[in-house]
C-alpha cells in the first residue's frame, strides 16, 4: 500500500502526462527560490495569469490587463458562493472593460470591450499548471492544500488527498478537511471549479456546496466506453475529468447555479452526464454537416442540368 506523499506524487505524475506544467508550492512562495507570490495571503498567481491575458487579449492594453488582474483577486462580498458564481460568469462571459485606443496621431477613441479570462475556443491559448505544497495564510493560521489546478494562473481546482493505509482517514476525512478549508481561507474558493477528494483507491469530485452525497466517481477518460481499469480511481478522474479540452468543456458547458429561497446551489454534471451530452452535440453537429454537403450536392445537379454542353 502506498503512501499519502507517493500518491500525491502519483497524482503530479499522471497531470503532467496530460501536459500540464508543474510547480513546487514552495518554490514560487514568497521566499521561495523562485518567488511567484508577494505574500501567503495572495491567492492567484499574478505574472502568469497577466502574461496568459495579454496572449488572449492582444488588443487589450497592458494597463487595462493589469486593473482587471487586481479586480478579480478582489472578493466582491463576505459570502464566498456568491464570489464564487459572480467569478464564475466573468470566466464563461469575461471581465468588461473600458479603455482608450489610439486612432490617430494624438487621437484616442474610448472603447469598450470584454477581457477573457480564458480561451475556450483554443486549448493550447492556455496555460495548464498542477502545484502541490501550496500554502495560503487563512484566519486560523496557515494551510496547505495537497494538489491545486491552476489554469492561467487561477485556482480552479482543489484535490485533498489521504493515506490509502490509514483506515483513519479516509475519503471522507479528506471531504471533511476541504470543509475546514472552506472556512478558514475562503478566497482560495472563490475560484473554484471543482473540488476532488481521494484516498487513491476511490476518487470523488464535487461542486463547492456539493454535500457528501453529491461527490460523485468518475469512471470515464475520453468517453463512455472508455473506461480503464487502473489500479487507483484517482488516476481515471484525473486523466478523465482534468484533460485539458475535457476540462474547459466542463467548466464552459456543465456547471450551473441554482436558487433554493436564499440559497444559491452549484451543481456540476456527472461523468454520464456529460459524455452523453457531448455526444449528442457531436452527432447532431455531423448530422448537421451532412445535410449541409447534401444541400451543396443537390444544388450543383440543378446546376449542371440547366447548363448546356458546349455553351461555353
Amino acid at each position: 500500500m502506498i503512501t499519502e506523499d507517493q500518491l500525491e506524487q502519483l497524482c503530479i505524475d499522471w497531470f503532467k502526462g496530460l501536459g500540464y506544467d508543474y510547480v513546487c508550492g514552495y518554490d514560487i512562495a514568497p521566499d521561495g527560490e523562485n518567488p511567484e507570490r508577494s505574500d501567503y495571503r495572495q491567492i492567484i498567481l499574478h505574472d502568469r495569469l497577466l502574461s496568459c491575458l495579454e496572449k488572449i487579449n492582444p488588443h487589450i492594453p497592458l494597463a487595462t490587463l493589469e486593473q482587471v488582474v487586481l479586480q478579480i483577486a478582489k472578493p466582491e462580498t463576505p459570502v464566498l458562493i456568491k464570489n464564487n458564481k459572480a467569478f464564475h460568469q466573468l470566466l464563461l462571459e469575461g471581465v468588461k472593460v473600458e479603455y482608450e485606443d489610439n486612432i490617430s496621431s494624438g487621437e484616442t477613441e474610448s472603447k469598450t470591450d470584454h477581457v477573457q479570462l480564458v480561451d475556450f475556443t483554443s486549448v493550447f491559448n492556455n496555460q495548464f499548471l498542477v502545484v502541490n505544497q501550496y500554502t495560503i495564510s487563512g484566519s486560523k493560521g496557515n494551510r496547505r492544500p495537497d494538489v491545486m489546478v491552476f489554469v492561467n494562473g487561477l485556482p480552479l481546482a482543489v484535490i485533498e488527498l489521504k493515506n490509502p493505509a490509514d483506515h483513519n482517514a479516509d475519503i471522507w476525512s479528506a471531504y471533511q478537511q476541504l470543509q475546514t478549508y472552506k472556512n478558514e481561507i475562503p478566497d482560495l474558493f472563490m475560484f473554484n471549479e471543482a473540488l476532488v477528494i481521494s484516498d487513491g483507491l476511490r476518487a470523488r469530485v464535487g461542486a463547492l456546496t456539493a454535500s457528501k452525497e453529491r461527490f460523485m466517481p468518475w469512471r470515464t477518460v475520453t468517453n463512455e466506453n472508455d473506461r480503464p481499469l487502473f489500479e487507483y480511481f484517482l488516476e481515471t478522474l484525473v486523466k478523465g475529468f482534468f484533460k485539458p479540452e475535457l476540462f474547459l468543456d466542463y467548466i464552459r458547458y456543465f456547471v450551473l447555479f441554482e436558487q433554493d429561497g436564499d440559497v444559491t446551489i452549484k451543481k456540476i454534471a456527472a461523468y454520464h452526464q456529460f459524455h452523453a451530452v457531448r455526444e449528442a452535440v457531436r452527432a447532431t453537429v455531423i448530422a448537421a454537416q451532412r445535410n449541409e454537403t447534401n444541400m451543396v450536392i443537390e444544388a450543383r445537379a440543378r446546376y449542371a442540368d440547366k447548363v448546356v454542353p458546349g455553351s461555353g
